[in-house]
């Protein structure tokens, strides 16, 4: 099964650690995340700064979607549900 984290960007909900709602100010935590990602060239932003709700955080790559994290979460749970 598949996620869709918005502008055409689809994921395998295999893959999928963790999703996490992004609210400014950021924590330390994610923000060190999202570093982290950056610096390894593994951050893949998929809309503009604006719009960013959520980091889905997978095994090979960091996403930061502007779909909300409860939403994603629905998404990767009916995955689950499936299987």
């Amino acid at each position: 099964m598949y996620i869709h984290l918005g502008n055409d960007v689809v994921i395998s909900a295999q893959n999928v650690i963790a999703i996490v709602n992004i609210d400014e100010p950021l924590s330390a935590d994610l923000q060190d995340i999202i570093d982290m990602a950056t610096v390894e060239k593994k951050l893949l932003k998929i809309t503009d700064q604006e719009k960013n709700k959520a980091l889905v955080i997978c095994d090979d790559c960091v996403y930061i979607s502007p779909i909300s994290s409860n939403t994603l979460y629905k998404r990767a749970n009916n995955y689950y549900k499936e299987v």
